[in-house]
């Protein structure tokens, strides 16, 4: 890699942690028109804390997407983890605005969660080709369940927010499925299950922090 684009992927990572972030799609915008008036104190409270966490997730994907492209030799994979890293800053910038429309912030533990994150995809790569792509389906599809569950969790008048998760989820799949189609191979159960373990902790400490 040469330094432009180590300068390129720091300054990716910089943006990634501060929420300085681009989008290539606009806002996906709900049927009916939104209004966060008709929520509560406590629903927007609540919609708040479910956007932080969806956006320290992709906090968390853009470093893991660095990772596993730094990782691998292949410039096909690169340019597969590249397209699929430029649709999550789609998400991180989404998230972002929407925190900010809820008059809410970002997790302050966002460094650490990227640092964690840059680590685990690290290792990934360096595990070879198909086991990071493995890696990265197995994430995409705990990431669908979790915002499966966010679905169900929104408010239900908070329909601006359940625009942005749905065009999420439509684009996790999609991720999901190019990796396997790729040669992606199914990762052990004890490590999908330490992948959940750390997913819970973190969702759980970002709603509040």
């Amino acid at each position: 890699m040469t330094l432009d684009e180590l300068i390129g992927e720091f300054d990716r990572g910089l943006r990634s942690i501060t929420g300085v972030t681009r989008m290539s799609r606009p806002v996906p915008q709900p049927e009916e028109p939104a209004n966060d008036a008709d929520m509560t104190a406590e629903e927007q409270s609540h919609a708040a804390g479910l956007m932080r966490v969806n956006h320290v997730g992709e906090v968390c994907a853009q470093a893991l997407y660095q990772a596993q492209k730094l990782a691998t030799r292949s410039a096909q994979l690169k340019e597969a983890f590249e397209h699929a890293a430029r649709e999550e800053e789609d998400h991180l910038a989404w998230t972002a605005q929407r925190l900010r429309a809820l008059n809410s912030r970002p997790s302050l533990l966002n460094p650490l969660w990227y640092a964690g994150s840059l680590a685990f995809g690290f290792i990934a790569g360096k595990c070879g080709d198909r086991v990071s792509l493995g890696f990265m389906a197995e994430t995409e599809r705990q990431v669908e369940q979790h915002l499966d569950g966010h679905l169900d969790r929104l408010p239900v008048n908070d329909r601006a927010s359940r625009a942005i998760v749905r065009q999420m989820r439509t684009d996790e799949i999609a991720h999901a499925r190019a990796a396997s189609d790729a040669g992606g191979v199914d990762l052990p159960a004890p490590v999908s299950a330490l992948m959940r373990m750390t997913a819970r902790i973190m969702t759980r400490t970002a709603y509040y922090i």
